[in-house]
């Protein structure tokens, strides 16, 4: 018989004891594995949604409510900003490009994003169905987005005040998808994109619809208000119709209409270091680098990690001794068998390997059992999170670091086996036999 069926003839002979060995180091390993495959995925999706994005400038208020809303559409904005104070800033000479977001309205949970057509180029997003908007009250939607509510290029929906679906729904201004974009990994996938024309005009029309009526005089005012929107909308129609669909490019704000905040790309490095200086001191607005305020925000949340990290740790150190005891005690319960061994033709050399094997096939085993959980445990929160979160999971992608988690718990089974082998390996064959 080889060594390694005689291994697995032990391990199975006191099954439930392998077993509960097993579990523990599986429970161990998949504690660390599920945390180093979420701050990997984490990392990862909070580096490529602000790729290509140097500064948010917006409302004063928190620099983190201003990223993460900005940026990763994960909070509400801290307010609005007119266009009388940012005109000077898009035309800066630090400023290579100033890309204008208009929030506050959303459809099913997806936000709906009032921007230029540029916006789609921060994600490098092509369009995989239809075209980018030409008109008002055109919108392209995300591939997330498309996927969950099944819209399709040529269906319309209506939005509503606000991030819940119990906000005030926008019936009397409908959008009209006429694109959807390729998935890009990013939160462009969740999101519906349209002109800042439209949330100009949307916004225009819930104001003096909700304005009260006197003598007429309110209905005549709501009348001339979308007059002169309808105006406009028409003469950016005609340009619009001069731009070709691939054509990504900025805008410059309408004077007059607020929007809720900037997106800015630096022209040169220097800009970093003097520009947001500039800005939170010598204006009302706000300046605030999404790097840092996502470095800050993921050293706050890593004081929790450790924490987790060192539970996760015990679970394995236990795991290891448990591995110890259980190989120690099989050795003392065997210790008969393993001196007729040694009678029968065995050497010192082979019962320290049968020890040592036997060690490495819990180890191994556990190792399996616990990155199958976490991997399997991911992919299963990502399908019940659902496809139209911001950031998304997947239980498919491998982290660098569990490399360094598998030698690591290698290792220490390999040193939890060692000890009892040794054992086996330095037993005295006659004082064994003659003991009761």
């Amino acid at each position: 018989m080889s060594l390694l069926r005689l291994a697995l003839a032990n391990l199975f002979a006191s099954w439930l004891t392998s077993v509960v060995n097993v579990l523990l180091l599986a429970l161990g390993t998949a504690s660390i594995a599920i945390l180093l495959l979420a701050n990997a995925q984490l990392s990862s999706a909070l580096s490529r949604n602000a790729a290509g994005i140097d500064l948010v400038i917006g409302a004063k208020g928190s620099p983190l409510q201003l990223v993460l809303a900005g940026v990763y559409h994960a909070d509400v904005p801290p307010g609005n900003i007119s266009s009388a104070e940012i005109e000077r800033w898009q035309g800066h000479p630090r400023i290579a490009s100033a890309i204008p977001l208009s929030l506050g309205d959303s459809f099913r949970g997806f936000r709906v994003i009032g921007t230029v057509p540029a916006f789609a180029s921060l994600y490098d997003a092509q369009i995989a169905d239809g075209r980018i908007w030409r008109r008002p009250f055109e919108a392209v939607i995300g591939s997330r987005m498309a996927a969950v509510t099944g819209l399709a290029v040529g269906d319309s929906f209506a939005g509503v005040h606000g991030l819940s679906d119990d906000g005030e729904r926008h019936e009397e201004s409908r959008y009209q998808i006429v694109g959807v974009f390729e998935s890009t990994n990013t939160v462009l996938d969740g999101l519906i994109v349209t002109s800042t024309e439209s949330v100009w005009l949307m916004h225009s029309r819930h104001a003096a619809e909700s304005a009260p009526h006197q003598d007429g005089v309110a209905s005549h005012d709501h009348e001339a208000v979308q007059h002169d929107h309808e105006a406009k909308a028409h003469a950016h129609e005609a340009k619009q119709q001069e731009r070709d669909q691939g054509q990504l490019h900025n805008s410059v704000i309408r004077h007059g209409d607020d929007i809720t905040l900037l997106l800015i790309e630096f022209s040169s490095p220097i800009a970093a270091l003097t520009l947001p200086r500039e800005i939170n001191a010598e204006t009302n607005l706000q300046a605030a680098s999404p790097p840092y305020e996502i470095t800050r925000l993921l050293q706050i949340v890593g004081v929790g990690l450790n924490w987790l990290n060192a539970f996760a740790g015990s679970l394995v150190i236990g795991a290891a001794l448990s591995i110890f005891a259980a190989l120690y005690a099989s050795l003392r319960a065997r210790r008969h068998d393993l001196a007729v061994m040694r009678c029968l033709g065995a050497t010192r050399g082979e019962l320290f390997n049968l020890l040592f094997v036997e060690g490495l096939l819990l180890t191994i085993a556990g190792i399996g059992v616990g990155l199958a959980f976490a991997h399997g445990g991911i992919e299963l929160l990502s399908v019940w999170w659902g496809k139209g979160q911001a950031i998304s999971v997947s239980g498919w992608i491998w982290a660098e670091s569990e490399y360094v988690l598998v030698f690591g718990l290698l290792l220490a089974g390999a040193v939890a086996a060692m000890l009892p082998a040794w054992q086996a390996y330095s037993a005295d064959v006659a004082r064994t036999l003659s003991a009761p």
